[in-house]
């Protein structure tokens, strides 16, 4: 079993930087992807950026060059710096974590952009 918890979610002004952090707790595997997805007010849920066990990275077209997504496997904690915040970046963001055999969620943190 696993839990994610978030933290570092915010209002900030276009142009701003936020991190994002995601600690897990429960026995982790090596073979792990963990994740940070956002949802906006009638919109899908979609991927931001996902990281493997073992540092492999892909982002979402929207925020390449604007987000990076790291994880410190001593502390079981994934990161994501953001920078250049744009409005349209409004949502709750999730961490995800996929670990064999099971998808968990963390709970959600709001992140406001104003312009």
């Amino acid at each position: 079993q696993v839990q994610l918890v978030e933290s570092g979610g915010g209002f900030v002004q276009a142009g701003g930087s936020l991190r994002l952090s995601c600690a897990a707790s429960g026995t982790i595997y090596s073979t792990n992807v963990m994740g940070w997805y956002r949802q906006a007010p009638g919109k899908q849920r979609e991927l931001v950026a996902r990281i493997t066990g073992d540092g492999s990275t892909n982002y979402a077209d929207s925020v390449k060059g604007r987000v990076t997504i790291s994880r410190d496997n001593a502390k079981n904690t994934v990161f994501l710096q953001m920078s250049g915040l744009k409005p349209e970046d409004t949502a709750v963001y999730y961490c995800y974590a996929w670990n064999w055999p099971r998808d968990y969620w963390g709970q959600g943190t709001q992140v406001t952009v104003s312009s």
